[in-house]
């Protein structure tokens, strides 16, 4: 498992991009992690699926509430990491209203989620490999803080608990 300390690993997400940015075409975009953090101070929280109760219920909204408050503590973007594809985060991303808030980015193979050594496979639910419930601070590309949940529990990943670990900018 990524330790803090620790670059994070040379992957790709794919977001889908539904508005007109530089660079950017409409539909599914694909983005180095390393590119994307670097000189940036961004967290990653990671959840089992899109769509999911908890997930949408608690976990992406509560980073949508207090995405104001992370920005005035430094936080330059959030991203919600899914072992899904970028039109099923897209989607999600439209139906909890995510836009400027919270980045809704795809790990459709798990690529990037195994690379961090944070996957969990429920295939015992339908579920197949997927990603444990985890949140991290990462300044230029570098973890500073790693909070991974215990196996079905919501209590160290969430917003509230993020925004009690930053410092100063």
């Amino acid at each position: 498992m990524i330790k803090q300390s620790e670059l994070l690993p040379d992957a790709t997400l794919y977001e889908y991009v539904e508005d007109d940015r530089a660079g950017c075409t409409l539909g599914p975009n694909s983005f180095n992690v390393r590119e994307q953090t670097a000189g940036k101070r961004v967290v990653i929280f990671g959840l089992p699926g899109a769509f999911t109760p908890t997930c949408s219920a608690k976990h992406v909204p509560g980073y949508i509430e207090k995405a104001g408050a992370l920005a005035a503590a430094g936080i330059d973007e959030v991203w919600c990491v899914s072992v899904n594809d970028a039109f099923v985060m897209g989607a999600w991303g439209r139906e909890l209203r995510t836009a400027g808030k919270v980045r809704m980015m795809g790990d459709g193979s798990a690529a990037f989620t195994q690379a961090l050594g944070l996957e969990q496979d429920l295939s015992a639910r339908g579920m197949g490999l997927r990603s444990q419930r985890y949140a991290m601070v990462v300044d230029d590309g570098v973890v500073k803080t790693l909070h991974v949940e215990a196996p079905g529990k919501f209590e160290v990943s969430d917003a509230a608990s993020i925004l009690a670990t930053l410092g100063p900018a």
